[in-house]
This record gives structure tokens, sequence and C-alpha cells, in this order.
């Protein structure tokens, strides 16, 4: 039979829910390129971040399949078909090639499942819902860790800088990812606000121009803040 003294222990041994958290995210970070103790350049690590050039073929071609299809033929299962097929291209080559599948196949799923509903309501527009939907999360998501105080990037570099959350202490280190917090709200939520008129409007060719380039072109850049901002509060003896 446990004593009460064994169970303490236990419960202290047991990661928290914020730690739990924080190992996801800054897993994550990792296995995109982000960690700030590496001695890597801004440009390496958003490149890495972007998954290099097969990363912004896979986040790039399929829509940009869909839009120019869609533009000129209005033909929504052929410029669905086609967008579908090169996620699937995609996988199929990193399977064969037995790299990471999780970018691959997170867009093969998404681009198959904004497809099918598109297909099922007949608008082409509708394409774009699962997208928008993930805006508000992330944005919310985002929002709301800055609000409460547990900033998901702070979530994340702590874990990576093995910190935990001790940088909740730190005056300095909760500002700063209070803020990148903010700021990766209002990327996701500047998306929303810019498209949303043009997804009721049902311009195809507008909603999915835009949608490419508050894609990478504005992710990039708040990658490389993030990192140099995330480096800049801990020091080389720190990390």
């Amino acid at each position: 039979m446990s004593t009460p003294e064994s169970e303490d222990d236990r419960a202290r041994d047991e990661p928290s829910a914020s730690e739990l958290i924080g190992q996801a995210l800054g897993g994550a970070a990792r296995r995109a390129g982000i960690d700030p103790v590496e001695q890597s350049t801004t440009g390496h690590v958003v490149w890495a971040a972007m998954g290099g050039w097969r990363g912004v073929l896979e986040s790039v071609l399929p829509g940009l399949a869909f839009v120019l299809l869609y533009t000129f033929t209005q033909h929504l299962p052929l410029s669905l078909g086609v967008s579908v097929g090169l996620a699937a291209i995609f996988t199929i080559v990193r399977l064969v090639q037995r790299s990471t599948l999780s970018a691959a196949l997170g867009g093969l799923i998404a681009t198959g499942a904004a497809a099918a509903l598109a297909l099922w309501t007949g608008r082409g527009e509708d394409n774009f819902v699962p997208g928008l939907i993930t805006n508000a999360v992330y944005g919310t998501a985002f929002l709301i860790s800055a609000v409460i105080g547990w900033s998901i990037i702070g979530l994340a570099v702590g874990f990576l800088m093995n910190d935990g959350v001790a940088w909740r202490s730190d005056r300095r280190k909760k500002r700063v990812f209070f803020w990148l917090a903010i700021a990766w709200a209002a990327l996701f939520f500047a998306r929303l606000a810019v498209q949303l008129p043009f997804y009721f409007a049902g311009d195809v060719t507008t909603l999915g121009t835009l949608k490419l380039v508050m894609g990478l072109p504005l992710f990039a850049p708040l990658v490389a803040v993030t990192w140099l901002a995330a480096r800049s509060v801990y020091s080389r003896a720190d990390a």
C-alpha cells in the first residue's frame, strides 16, 4: 500500500499540463529547425521552418494550381482534383524516400478535406473554409495564451532552453513572449480580416491569391522575428 509521501513524490514527478504543452510545442519547433540553443543563422532557421524548397512547393503548388485552374476554367472538380493530386504526389514522394511525412501528410489531409467540402456545397470559395477556421483557432489560442500570461511562444522556448516555465518570473522574458504571442495572433486575425470579405463575396480568385500572399511571405518574417527575440532574452550563460 502506498504512503501519502510516495503519492506526493509521484505527483511532483509527473509533468504539469503546462510542461506537457511546452514539451509538445518545443518538440514541434525543434523538428521544424527552430532551436534557440543552436548556433544557426536567422536565414537558415527561417528556411528550415518553411521546410526548404520541398516545403515551399508543398505549401504553395496545390493552392496555386486550384486558383489558376478555377480562374481560367471555372471547373470546380478539375481544379480540386489537380490540387489534391499534387498534394498526394508530394506525400507519395516522401513515403518512397522515407522522409518526414508529417508536413506532406498534413497538407494532403487539409487539401482533401477542403476539396470535399467544396464539392459537397458546389462553391469554390468553400475550399478555403478550413483555412479560415484554422486562422481563427490559432489566432484565438495565441491571444488567450498572451492575455492569461502563458504565452505559447514562452512555453515552447522555455522547453527548448531547459527553462520550463521559469520565464514567467522574469519580467523581461514574460513581456517579450507576451508580444510575440500577440504578433502571431495578429497575423492570423489579419488573414481573417482581409480574406473573409472575399469569401462572402464569392471571389475565389482574389481569395486564393490573398491566401498565397499572406501565407509564407508573412510567415517567414515573423519566424525570423520570433527567433531573434527568443534568443535575445537568453544570455549565452543561460543557453
